[in-house]
């Protein structure tokens, strides 16, 4: 263990921190580009046959980055994407990155270090950086952007070099340092654990930016949202948003445990997917989609008593086109990704006609994470975290959110030797409460490798 782990670990001052000696190599999760076809031809893509956890080496520090000692981190569904090599290996990201030259070219290596979620205390930063410094703790914003670009300055997420950390750049959270841009930081809300703080802001950021932002559905007290996955880490955060601001939250599940955990969260009406009769393949059926709709809209109606000013869209390919048929005459779907397959069919009559709208959304800009992270700090939005493995297991972690067995956000401990650290406003926390900081631990199902809290 090298001296500025120790110091980190030991809760060293800023000026400790500076002299330590900061390591020529790391632990992290990692994939390797020689495996890039390991997956060629095989159904089953096994991300515990992909990923890596063993040293890299730690990059030279750019001027307006900083390297942060990684306490926690979480798992997001696009470290399973690299994990498979789909849909194009993400070596291509960081090769087309490279071509920046500068900088960038550092990011080009035979090996990436992956996820896009962190928390941690800063040790290094770089001769650029203004409003922070070493000891700081912070949690990561996982949108990379290039600030001279013209663009972002209008909205970060437009600028065509906007990137996501660990995805489409090296040096990822999944590991015991990081290196980011300053505009990656924000304040680690003081109430939260280690893994609780770094468990929020990719999920958190894109659904507040998906429903709450004026570059979003703009939801309004008394609309009613349809929530797809609503136990899952989006969904989740989706469910307190609609709940915040004074909607009616209709959440759709997979099963009777997710519906609970749905429910605990202020979901009003929960569906599970078997009373609608959405099956594997059911959106390649005009007809059948035409079905589903109806029943499912027939449900919403009968329970809430209208139909969803707004659909949250992010499974894609088996629900768009029951989502584009079920929102309201001059309603939105608004959508940020596309888990079940990217290829979406929907009939186009009820889109024009009914003059909805199809909304793109992508992850959020530095404002929206700022006032994101704000509303998890003033204890308005509660973390999604069910499980937590060690950095060891990252493997068993990825593979438990690739067959959509996890709940929430699972998260991953990094150098923090254990769960329930980091903690500097018990206060606060004590007036929250602890049980409402996690309310999806209950219904998480305990798992080898999983540590308890």
């Amino acid at each position: 263990m090298s001296s500025l782990v120790e110091a980190v670990l030991a809760g060293a001052s800023p000026g400790e921190l500076e002299r330590a000696e900061l390591p020529r190599e790391y632990t992290a999760a990692h994939l390797r580009v020689e495996d890039v076809d390991m997956f060629r031809n095989v159904a089953d893509k096994d991300v515990r046959k992909s990923l890596r956890v063993g040293p890299v080496a730690m990059p030279e520090l750019a001027p307006d980055e900083v390297v942060v000692a990684v306490m926690a981190s979480a798992l997001n569904y696009n470290t399973v994407w690299s994990a498979m090599f789909e849909p194009l290996p993400t070596f291509q990201f960081l090769k087309q990155y490279a071509r920046q030259g500068g900088w960038a070219t550092r990011h080009d290596l035979p090996y990436q270090v992956v996820g896009s979620d962190g928390s941690g205390v800063i040790v290094r930063v770089g001769a650029g950086v203004r409003h922070w410094r070493v000891g700081d703790h912070v949690v990561l914003n996982p949108v990379h952007v290039d600030d001279q670009e013209p663009a972002v300055h209008a909205d970060g997420m437009l600028g065509s070099e906007m990137r996501a950390w660990g995805f489409e750049t090296n040096f990822g959270g999944l590991a015991h340092f990081t290196v980011v841009r300053a505009s990656q930081l924000l304040p680690k809300p003081a109430h939260l654990t280690w893994e609780e703080a770094a468990s929020n802001l990719l999920c958190a950021g894109t659904a507040y930016r998906m429903l709450v932002s004026d570059r979003g559905a703009r939801i309004k007290q008394g609309d009613v949202v349809l929530i797809w996955g609503a136990a899952g880490g989006l969904g989740g955060y989706a469910i307190q948003f609609v709940k915040n601001g004074g909607g009616i939250a209709v959440g759709v599940v997979g099963s009777e445990s997710k519906a609970e955990a749905a429910r605990a969260l202020g979901c009003d009406l929960v569906i599970n997917r078997d009373e609608i009769g959405l099956t594997d393949g059911a959106e390649h059926d005009p007809a059948e989609v035409i079905k589903i709709g109806k029943r499912l809209g027939g449900i919403i109606r009968k329970e809430v008593g209208e139909d969803p000013h707004v659909v949250f869209e992010h499974v894609g390919q088996a629900t768009f086109g029951i989502s584009v048929f079920v929102v309201r005459r001059g309603g939105s779907v608004v959508t940020c990704g596309s888990s079940t397959g990217y290829q979406h069919q929907f009939d186009n009559r009820y889109l024009w006609m009914k003059l909805k709208r199809v909304i793109g959304s992508h992850a959020a800009n530095y404002q929206e994470m700022w006032e994101t992270n704000r509303l998890i700090g003033m204890g308005k939005i509660m973390p999604m975290l069910s499980t937590v493995y060690p950095l060891s297991e990252v493997a068993e972690a990825t593979r438990l959110v690739q067959t959509n067995g996890h709940l929430g956000k699972v998260g991953v401990l990094c150098l923090a030797p254990e769960t329930g650290l980091g903690v500097t406003d018990p206060e606060l926390r004590q007036r929250i409460g602890a049980d409402r900081l996690t309310p999806l631990r209950p219904f998480a199902t305990n798992r080898t490798g999983a540590l308890a809290s």
